[in-house]
């Protein structure tokens, strides 16, 4: 059981499944056919709010984070135009996506670090540094 004083203790054993990984493995693999879709019509936009919207945060099994993540890796690796994405992109988006970047810099791949760190500085133009703090200090909703 996590320490009552610490406010940012996580207790994995406490910890409860939102929902069967199969489910969310299913609705990911279909969220992935339509971000196809969108990817190709060049909607890029669209494209990633799809793909990080629903993000299984809230599961332990890295199945499905690894699965999201290739999702929204797909699309971060097809846009080329970072200010574009970004400036059509809603707010609410911000927290996530920048998980998502740090997750893209942690794989040590050098295209998608590139992209990730070019993001990353256009994110934090836009979203500011609270955006950063906000998910370095979220250890609940990991992807």
């Amino acid at each position: 059981m996590a320490d009552e004083g610490d406010a940012g203790a996580f207790d994995f054993d406490e910890f409860v499944e939102a929902e069967p990984s199969e489910e969310i493995l299913t609705r990911i693999e279909q969220k992935s056919h339509l971000v196809e879709q969108l990817i190709r019509q060049s909607k890029f936009t669209e494209a990633l709010k799809l793909a990080l919207e629903d993000a299984p945060t809230r599961t332990r099994d890295e199945r499905c984070k690894s699965a999201n993540w290739i999702v929204v890796h797909r699309v971060l690796m097809a846009t080329r135009d970072l200010e574009s994405l970004l400036s059509t992109l809603e707010p609410e988006y911000d927290d996530i996506l920048m998980k998502y970047l740090y997750r893209g810099l942690a794989t040590g791949d050098r295209p998608t670090c590139d992209q990730c760190l070019r993001l990353h500085e256009k994110l934090t133009e836009r979203a500011g540094m609270g955006c950063i703090i906000r998910i370095l200090a979220d250890r609940w909703n990991l992807v």
